[in-house]
């Protein structure tokens, strides 16, 4: 008698629970037929770092409820999980869809934040078995710069701009010094024309945050050594002009004062004269 009450009481329990859940089979977890109940369960997982189960989750919030809000937060979670799990061209693909999906969305400039933050994020690693990141491909990086940058021109109001501009900052140095690494890599080896077009492109697009004073000596040099040394004046005249209270602007003055003066333009034939 008191085993069948306790089949009856099982019965009745799983009954009632596949009123608000029901198991899928293949080890899927028990989804709810609510919506924002799969979204939150999705979420807790996600948070516990569990993004398998987070994932099934949020795919089946996104098949099961076209029609609802949750399917769109669960777009965007699903490309969450993606990049949680270092699967950066995979999350940049789903943030980029959503965008491209959602383009009035409350949170399509999260989504586009994101999806440039992947490039960032894939930069190569300094892992201490391989060449440091300065030596790489800088591909990422520049990918990184342009998609930032186009964030902070079409989200102007995003709570996310001054942390896509922390990343520009810090990205712009990064190519900088990649740059100067190269251009150094030349001087040593005497490819003066190779320093001056790494040196030049570093004096174009990375002005102003601190490598100018080593920009405008390396041209010195280099133009010196390549026997043009008007434009080795060029160089320093140039640094102590933009950055007249630089520590290094004294040492510019310094040698702008041992380099010839300019040559004069050659004076200009006459004209003959009419008889």
């Amino acid at each position: 008698m008191i085993g069948r009450l306790l089949v009856l009481v099982l019965v009745f329990a799983t009954g009632c629970a596949s009123v608000s859940t029901f198991f899928s089979g293949n080890d899927d977890p028990l989804y709810s037929t609510e919506g924002e109940e799969n979204l939150k369960k999705g979420n807790e997982a996600l948070e516990s770092k569990n993004y398998l189960e987070a994932s099934k989750y949020f795919e089946f919030t996104r098949t099961k409820f076209p029609y609802l809000e949750v399917s769109k937060e669960a777009e965007l979670k699903l490309a969450d999980c993606s990049f949680e799990q270092e699967k950066y061209v995979e999350a940049r693909d789903r943030y980029h869809n959503f965008v491209r999906l959602h383009p009035t969305h409350p949170k399509v400039d999260y989504a586009a934040f994101r999806a440039a933050q992947t490039h960032f994020r894939d930069i190569p690693s300094d892992f201490f078995l391989l060449p440091p990141a300065i030596e790489k491909d800088q591909v990422e990086l520049k990918g990184a710069l342009i998609a930032l940058n186009e964030f902070v021109r079409l989200y102007p109001r995003s709570e996310h701009q001054e942390a896509a501009k922390k990343i520009i900052a810090d990205v712009r140095r990064r190519l900088a010094r990649h740059e100067l690494y190269v251009a150094e890599f030349y001087r040593k080896r005497e490819k003066w024309p190779a320093v001056v077009n790494r040196l030049t492109v570093v004096q174009k697009n990375f002005t102003g945050i601190g490598f100018d004073a080593d920009v405008a000596f390396g041209l010195h040099d280099a133009h010196l050594a390549l026997k043009q040394p008007d434009k080795a004046r060029t160089a320093l005249a140039l640094f102590v002009e933009q950055f007249p209270s630089d520590e290094q602007a004294g040492k510019a003055k310094s040698l702008l004062a041992r380099l010839p003066a300019p040559e004069a333009p050659a004076p200009a034939p006459e004209a003959p004269a009419t008889p």
